[in-house]
């Protein structure tokens, strides 16, 4: 285990507080040198992102990567800073919820993000059995004594999702409610773009609600709407690119 278990139990417990306190933002790292720059920048956690480690390492979104190198990448992550550290760990990698958590453990994080896409199969996980799994993946982190933080991301605003779009809002209630129940700690309905629909989740779903900031949703909005976390998945990788390849194809001018 990269930390022992009291170092771990103290900073989830500290994870866990920050989604009561001022609102959580999560610049995204993806590779030891960006988690040092969001960690000395004064961020008070860091969170990975699977969409910028998965490409980093060459394969695609969507548990298209090996696990042992997605952990392997958020472990060289946890092992350079002293903030508590998030890993999405994706849908899961098919993993029972002992293992996932040993293999958390194992890395230095003390938190997840969990979603409910089917990766094999396409569209979304029956709510009920996820529900079912989360709350033993709860059980684990309890028989670990570390109370590791669930951050359960709802995908019914993702077109892959093959919801409705008018069932959407219902959708992710429903769904976060009984991820909730199941012992996650905040609800992530990802994709949200309407103000007055992620007003209504807040207003609905029980506890702490992860956003994303866009076109209609700035940081300060966010924060008057009373969201506890807000996240950015690989766009900050995206953007490191994005200049990396304006920056060579000078060199060709």
């Amino acid at each position: 285990m990269a930390a022992d278990v009291a170092d771990l139990k103290t900073r989830a417990e500290r994870l866990r507080e920050l989604h009561s306190e001022e609102m959580l933002v999560l610049p995204n790292a993806w590779d030891a040198a960006s988690a040092t720059i969001v960690a000395e920048a004064g961020f008070p956690a860091v969170a990975t992102a699977s969409a910028a480690i998965s490409a980093m390492l060459g394969y695609p979104d969507g548990e298209g990567a090996p696990w042992q190198e997605m952990f392997a990448a958020a472990g060289r992550v946890a092992r350079v800073v002293s903030v508590p550290v998030t890993v999405d760990a994706e849908a899961g990698y098919g993993m029972e919820p002992r293992e996932l958590v040993d293999r958390l453990l194992d890395i230095g994080a003390v938190g997840c993000n969990l979603e409910d896409t089917d990766h094999q199969a396409g569209g979304l996980v029956e709510a009920g059995a996820h529900a079912q799994w989360l709350a033993g993946v709860r059980s684990a982190a309890d028989d670990a004594e570390v109370p590791i933080v669930i951050n359960a991301r709802v995908d019914t605003f993702l077109p892959a999702s093959g919801i409705p779009e008018p069932d959407r809002v219902t959708e992710s209630i429903r769904r976060g409610r009984l991820y909730r129940d199941a012992g996650a700690d905040c609800i992530y309905p990802i994709g949200v773009r309407q103000k007055h629909d992620l007003a209504t989740l807040v207003t609905e779903l029980p506890g702490p609600v992860n956003g994303n900031t866009g076109e209609y949703l700035d940081l300060a909005t966010l924060r008057e709407m009373g969201v506890a976390r807000v996240s950015y998945g690989p766009r900050f990788y995206r953007a490191a690119l994005a200049d990396l390849k304006t920056a060579v194809q000078e060199l060709l001018a």
